[in-house]
């Protein structure tokens, strides 16, 4: 059988283009001549992504980007499809194939900001504001400070910043997307490409940076009815997603939490916090870890930009007294979330009042006294009240705790806290240490009955772990005595003081190298490198430490080249490794049928153990895992793990696609009960037709002795789980044989045909 039959068998001869969502496949374009994958490249998996079973393609940016550009969102002429990429004719091409295999395009868009490059007339509208300042036509475009800059702007090299910069790169200059001319000129190939039908859904990317972006959204749906829109939103604990924003949802790294949650174990937080403790001699919680983080953000990469908005806050006051920009940092500081959205000239929506009500309780624990006058001032600008109200500060403020809560915390104290590494991954909490299923379940509800056309996802091109690490070091929730036993040996393994690590730093070596087990030297230590770089304890990215980067990288690679010690860690993972298998399915099939629309980030239908970027980055090999597909389609038996997994992605996406009406706006999700003595190890819940079943927590369930007669109440007789064939009677389904040969299920009602 040819992949092209089996591609056509998946997927229904003329394509269904009006059907919801049921799918997504990340691709990283890279223009770059090493690891070159552009628009043609992409086209040739067309055959190979529907036989997956996805709905869309979901592209990394396709437009003009600056030259070398391995990424794609350092943009410098929107009106051009990349030539790198291959250009108009290659994308063409490619849209066309695509479509000819039923699969529909999502594309990523870049509207918060655009690169400054060396070579600057690449970026022409950037060049005419640098040559003619304030006067030049395309000066609205940019988010320029000119006083700061004495009427210029002041490019990259040649003085501090003043310009609003993407975080801290001072390579990307923030455009003014509130500005209809620049959303028109920005926007208008990509939006040409939707109503011409090539492109089918927009991701968009890094909103928060926006001046408004229920604005902007509106503005976008306006130019594009009906268009699949995402956004790249990061919500923190209860936050939700604000109801007026016209768009399907976010990039889903709020599910990634909550299913990655569902295989830790609670009982393990003690002893591995205690662990962690004695080892490192860090805090017990991340609070304190996370104010550092933020205030260093604060201090050092952001200052061009709390210097800004504190000028702001003197004009605005008419006083420049101390007490201002000290109650100003700490409010910033404090915030719970990215941002509160409010808009000028409108009242603050409740859920910004108790944001910023947070943010200001917070705040005033770490003012003297005589500043909280002070705090009361900053805290009515912010929300946009009082006598003072001044639309430039409410925005700024915005634009600025947002990229404080990026680079305070994602990128420097998710560094500096390694209690357990798996939750330190984008939008995560690390002092959320398990998810129970009641939790999720009502996670899954919410998303059903507000979001159903969100996405879901457990990697992107930005988690600092892929999927598989996190299932591996999941594990270790449920042997902290093994683990504490191990990490014993190979913490002391070359003597007493032999490591010139960081304590926290080497607690995070040795969960890599078990979470991501074998690893090369060079990515060992390209990994190393950015998190010593990213703490800023010991070095920066604009402060290293020589000397210290190159022992803590000679350390690594003695590690590595020990033979005992490799030997020694080689069997502490196998021993691991029945149980990894475990989490690995059980997350995956989650994730995939849950509500939602799922997203498979390039290479991960099989094992996905890269670690952040650029590793997870790497090219992948396509051509092992179309052979590895083909061999399930045509009868053979899972050999192992990646066969196994990519049987669970490629069975639960065809289903999705097949049966929108289980999965898709409008279908529910309803939680299944397991009853018997190993209940707590079984998450299961119905999708219309079809229920997803996974084993949890799976070194418990082997103590308890196995399932010892739990069953799952599945409501009916008569089932066929599609990722082993086998035929089950209900309604009370026994565990110990629902399981007898995957740690998971996929059923549907006997009589549906395959």
């Amino acid at each position: 059988m040819s992949e092209e039959h089996t591609a056509e068998e998946a997927v229904p001869a003329e394509g269904d283009f009006a059907a919801p969502p049921s799918g997504t496949y990340r691709l990283q374009l890279r223009g770059t001549p090493d690891g070159h994958f552009g628009f043609a490249e992409a086209a040739a998996l067309a055959p190979y992504l529907a036989s997956l079973g996805v709905s869309h393609v979901y592209l990394s940016p396709i437009l003009q980007a600056a030259p070398g550009s391995t990424h794609g969102y350092d943009v410098v002429e929107h009106s051009r499809l990349a030539d790198e990429l291959g250009g108009p004719e290659a994308f063409g091409a490619m849209a066309a194939r695509f479509r000819a295999h039923g699969l529909r395009l999502l594309v990523d868009v870049v509207p918060n900001h655009m690169a400054i490059p060396e070579q600057r007339h690449r970026n022409l509208p950037l060049a005419a504001v640098l040559a003619d300042g304030p006067s030049s036509p395309y000066a609205r475009w940019f988010d320029v400070d000119w006083d700061a800059g004495g009427g210029r702007l002041v490019p990259p090299g040649e003085g501090e910043p003043n310009y609003r910069r993407f975080f801290d790169i001072s390579g990307l200059i923030g455009l003014r997307q509130e500005e209809a001319e620049v959303f028109d000129r920005t926007h208008g190939l990509l939006l040409r490409l939707v109503e011409e039908g090539h492109v089918d859904a927009l991701r968009i990317d890094h909103p928060d940076g926006l001046a408004d972006p229920r604005g902007y959204l509106r503005r976008l749906a306006d130019a594009a009815p009906g268009c699949w829109v995402l956004v790249e939103k990061i919500t923190e604990g209860d936050e939700r997603l604000p109801v007026d924003w016209p768009c399907a949802g976010t990039t889903g790294y709020d599910s990634l939490g909550m299913v990655g949650g569902l295989f830790a174990d609670p009982d393990g937080e003690k002893p591995l916090t205690d662990l962690y403790v004695s080892l490192t001699g860090g805090p017990d919680g991340f609070e304190e870890v996370e104010r550092g983080g933020r205030l260093h953000a604060a201090a050092h990469g952001l200052r061009p930009e709390i210097d800004r908005l504190l000028r702001v806050l003197h004009r605005v006051t008419g006083t420049d007294r101390p007490g201002l920009g000290r109650a100003l940092v700490e409010l910033l500081v404090a915030m719970p979330v990215y941002r509160a959205y409010v808009v000028p000239g409108e009242d603050a929506p409740p859920q910004a009042v108790q944001v910023l009500a947070e943010a200001a309780r917070r705040a005033r624990a770490h003012l003297p006294e005589e500043f909280h006058p002070d705090l009361e001032i900053v805290l009515e600008l912010a929300l946009g009240r009082g006598e003072n109200t001044d639309a430039e500060f409410i925005v700024r403020f915005q634009q600025t705790s947002a990229p404080l809560a990026a680079k305070g915390v994602e990128d420097t104290a998710f560094y500096r806290w390694n209690r357990m590494a798996a939750l330190n991954e984008v939008g995560g909490d690390p002092s959320r240490f398990s998810v129970g299923p009641v939790d999720f379940h009502s996670h899954c509800i919410r998303l059903a009955r507000d979001w159903p056309s969100t996405m879901t996802t457990l990697s992107t091109h930005d988690t600092k772990r892929e999927e598989d690490v996190r299932a591996w070091l999941a594990v270790l929730t449920e042997v902290p005595g093994e683990w504490s036993q191990a990490i014993d040996r190979w913490w002391n393994w070359f003597g007493p003081s032999a490591s010139p690590l960081e304590p926290d730093l080497e607690y995070l070596l040795w969960q890599t190298l078990v979470g991501a087990w074998p690893l090369t030297p060079d990515r060992l230590e390209e990994f190393l490198l950015k998190a010593m770089r990213e703490a800023k304890t010991r070095t920066s990215w604009t402060d290293e430490d020589a000397g210290y980067e190159e022992a803590v990288l000679a350390y690594a690679r003695r590690v590595l080249a020990d033979p005992d010690l490799v030997t020694d860690m080689t069997s502490f993972v196998r021993r691991l490794a029945p149980y990894a298998r475990v989490n690995t399915l059980g997350q995956k099939l989650v994730q995939l049928a849950m509500p939602g629309v799922p997203d498979v980030y390039q290479g991960c239908e099989l094992t996905g153990l890269a670690l952040v970027d650029p590793d997870n980055r790497r090219p992948v090999d396509y051509g092992r895992r179309r052979e590895r597909l083909l061999r399930l389609d045509t009868g053979r038996r899972p050999k192992e793990v990646d066969d196994e997994k990519l049987m669970v992605t490629s069975r639960t996406l065809r289903l999705r696609r097949s049966r929108p009406e289980w999965f898709g706006p409008g279908a529910g999700h309803e939680p299944v009960a397991a009853h018997g003595p190993a209940a707590g190890h079984v998450v299961a819940f119905a999708r219309g037709g079809a229920i997803a079943v996974a084993t949890r927590l799976p070194v418990g369930l082997e103590r308890r002795g196995g399932w010892a007669g739990t069953t799952v109440d599945v409501g009916r007789q008569g089932w066929r789980d599609v990722l082993t064939g086998a035929t089950l009677w209900g309604p009370d389904l026994d565990a110990a044989r629902l399981f007898a040969h995957l740690p998971v299920a996929l059923l549907v009602p006997r009589e549906i045909d395959r």
